[in-house]
């Protein structure tokens, strides 16, 4: 079913490691090309130029790309209360472990009447993007605007594809989402288009503002919404180039192979360009996980896509001489989602240092993350876990110095900043301190 790459009997440098484990074919460079004038477009004419790209991908246009506020509380009153319920809990555990997360603001006394102190503050205004091609993710919406709201941003606006089956709207249960948390900035555009729309304010085609540009924009989407993000980094900040989603498993021959291969088949669902790496230096976990795959992904509903990224170059069993080799390969890899099905999991987990989150024993599934552990399902994809975080709190916040010194304070320290002025041939940097010591 998966691919297998032996690295037994290989000591492989970090260099040869990055280069073989699996990774999905993605041209962000090639998607560039195309969003560049799509984004210049939207920045130039709005709203008009929103409509036109919504009837040109997305096969609609609704009656408003603003979704009316009406509509967004009647989909929270026509919920499947089952739904309504597990998203209440999703939210309720989502928010509990983000609002314990945002850092403390901290001041220094570095001598009497010297200190320097750093705050923690929300930029004012975000842009929140949610899927909605293959699947419905009302997760994506807790993940984005609970984290936000933890962070203390005030102006929150979600964006979302229009569908052509809820005549333009967002999905229904997007927008029960929005309701619930309070969003009722809601905006009906996809794709690269939604992202210029976020990144530089769109027009409305009365004359008046149709959205007001963001300070940040995150959230996951396809290659398009990446590479636009990539674009408009710099004007706004961004969480990162989420690509396709991606599992690895570490596993030894204490692994139940059942559980592996379901949880493996999970992400596969979503993309056929999803990775599902195993790597075990058990021989006989890898002949039972990849039994069960083939024994369960013709009964899985996406079956077609499944086997697509099972069977796709991103995906791979890979096999290793030992437990310490296993650690070693998935740090190479630092997969976006990273389960441990080991002997004293716990204590392997503290091994890793390349992972979006790591999921620890075999009760700890990656589905759990995805919907309601706690933590977030916006992860670092493609190896960049290597320097990159997870979409949290800090991803909404600034860390800015506040320097108080008082004169006595000055007169201690002042002569050292004069000589390092003058080390560095910035007299003036000197005399602005110079001038205050003279008094």
């Amino acid at each position: 079913m998966l691919r297998r790459i032996d690295l037994r009997g290989r000591n492989l440098s970090k260099r040869e490691l990055l280069a073989v484990v699996p990774r999905a074919d993605i041209d962000i460079d090639a998607a560039l090309e195309t969003v560049r004038p799509l984004l210049a477009d939207v920045r130039a004419r709005g709203e008009k130029a929103l409509r036109e790209y919504g009837e040109r991908f997305d096969s609609v246009i609704p009656d408003s790309l603003r979704v009316p506020a009406a509509q967004i509380e009647n989909a929270l009153a026509t919920l499947d209360p089952a739904v309504r319920a597990a998203l209440d809990e999703a939210i309720r555990r989502v928010r509990a472990f983000h609002e314990a997360t945002v850092p403390q603001s901290t001041t220094v006394t570095l001598a009497p009447g010297a200190t320097v102190s750093q705050r923690w503050i929300p930029v004012s205004r975000v842009g929140l993007y949610v899927p909605g091609g293959l699947a419905v993710y009302p997760s994506s919406v807790i993940m984005n605007v609970v984290t936000a709201q933890a962070a203390g941003v005030v102006e929150i606006a979600v964006t979302s594809p229009p569908q052509a089956a809820f005549n333009g709207s967002p999905h229904p249960t997007i927008l029960a989402a929005c309701a619930l948390l309070g969003v009722t900035e809601v905006y009906a555009v996809g794709g690269a288009q939604a992202i210029g729309m976020f990144a530089y304010g769109a027009e409305a085609t009365d004359g008046t503002t149709l959205c007001e540009p963001v300070d940040v924009i995150t959230g996951p989407g396809n290659v398009y919404v990446a590479a636009a993000k990539r674009a408009v980094s710099g004007t706004v900040g961004i969480d990162a180039e989420a690509g396709p989603t991606e599992i690895a498993v570490i596993a030894d021959d204490s692994a139940n192979p059942t559980y592996v291969a379901y949880d493996l088949l999970s992400q596969a669902e979503h993309d056929p360009l999803a990775g599902s790496v195993l790597i075990t230096h058990v021989e006989a976990i890898a002949q039972g996980v990849d039994e069960r795959l083939a024994e369960r992904v013709g009964e899985t509903k996406h079956h077609e896509r499944a086997t697509q990224a099972l069977g796709g170059v991103q995906s791979a069993i890979i096999l290793t001489d030992s437990l310490d080799q296993s650690v070693q390969v998935a740090d190479a890899y630092g997969a976006e989602h990273l389960e441990i099905h080991t002997h004293n999991a716990a204590h392997v987990a503290t091994r890793i240092r390349n992972a979006g989150a790591i999921f620890v024993g075999p009760h700890s599934p990656v589905p759990l993350g995805d919907y309601i552990a706690g933590s977030n399902h916006v992860l670092p994809t493609g190896g960049t876990s290597r320097f990159a975080s997870g979409l949290g709190v800090t991803s909404f916040l600034r860390a800015v110095s506040i320097v108080e010194y008082d004169a006595d304070a000055l007169a201690e320290v002042g002569p050292h900043a004069v000589t390092l002025a003058v080390a560095e041939d910035l007299p003036a940097h000197g005399e602005a301190i110079s001038a205050r010591l003279a008094q």
